[in-house]
């Protein structure tokens, strides 16, 4: 049960922190370009295994993918962010470039692989992997429903001034600022709907809030967030190894559901051993469709950028 992370910055350290502290898998794997600095990661994560009570072995390597071979998941969060001055084109293409190098690295020695992509912009560069590693679609899947929906249900507990614990949610569509689609007709309080306590005004409130989250967490951290991130993926690497079959909104290739084919989209799916077991089929409102169409113009615009 080995879990391998492609680049040890703040989000992919998190993702091992929190996978480790689980204490589901036998081993993380931490990659990166930078020498030393994933195997100094690891090293400061394993001191403290005897303080946080995990067993799972954590190790780091400069871009030796062979110690990744046999991985069950592999989750990919290296690129860059996009600078000052930096085209949306010029963006893609270095990232696509990195994320490309990478997935090739992780299947020639994992074969088997289950890859979750968490590289931006997310719901394309899990369309590349989808379009050059090989892998059943089944094996391919973006990280972004989970964290959106963290954010939902947060802003959701916020607004309605009770513990979080008692919200459900659910962000579907793409992973931008624009593109989200926080399910507000199907967020619940202890199975109340939310309309039920929230007015117009509010829940307009919690959706844009939503929506902007983690622009607002940049423009306070100067950085991007790193702690929900990590937590949302370690949730879904659990998913697997432990085949718990959470139903998780992820950016999965459609093929005819939600009326859309050739494209990575935000939907709810049943995570499992297998990877993706079955994409859920929901009913949405009318002005429901229309923002899932209108997210998936831009994703596919996006998509327009790639060079394979």
């Amino acid at each position: 049960m080995k879990v391998t992370v492609v680049g040890a910055g703040a989000v992919g350290a998190s993702c091992a922190e929190y996978i480790a502290m689980k204490n589901f898998a036998a081993e993380v794997v931490l990659v990166d370009i930078k020498e030393g600095f994933a195997e100094g990661k690891a090293m400061d994560l394993m001191q403290t295994a005897s303080l946080n009570g995990f067993d799972t072995k954590i190790t780091g390597t400069t871009g030796d993918y062979s110690k990744t071979a046999g991985s069950k998941v592999a989750v990919i969060t290296s690129g860059i962010p996009r600078k000052p001055g930096m085209t949306r084109e010029e963006l893609i293409g270095i990232n696509a470039g990195i994320v490309k190098e990478v997935t090739a690295n992780l299947v020639k020695h994992s074969p088997d692989v289950i890859i979750i992509v968490v590289s931006n912009p997310m719901d394309t560069m899990a369309y590349l992997v989808h379009k050059t590693s090989g892998l059943p679609k089944n094996k391919i899947i973006g990280m972004g429903g989970a964290l959106d929906s963290a954010r939902f249900k947060y802003r959701l507990a916020e607004a309605l001034e009770c513990p979080i614990s008692d919200v459900d949610g659910m962000v579907i569509a793409a992973h931008s600022d624009t593109g989200m689609l926080p399910l507000m007709s199907k967020a619940t309080r202890n199975g109340v709907p939310v309309t039920e306590f929230l007015d117009a005004e509010k829940q307009a409130y919690v959706e844009e809030e939503t929506k902007v989250g983690g622009a607002t967490l940049t423009k306070l951290l100067g950085t991007s967030a790193w702690y929900a991130p990590g937590a949302a993926v370690s949730v879904m690497v659990q998913s697997i190894l432990c085949d718990h079959k959470k139903m998780i909104p992820c950016s999965l290739m459609l093929d005819g559901e939600y009326g859309q084919s050739d494209i990575c989209l935000g939907v709810p799916a049943i995570i499992g051993a297998n990877g993706v077991e079955k994409i859920v089929e929901i009913a949405l409102t009318d002005a429901e469709k229309e923002k899932f169409e209108t997210a998936a113009k831009a994703v596919r615009e996006v998509n327009g950028d790639l060079k394979f």
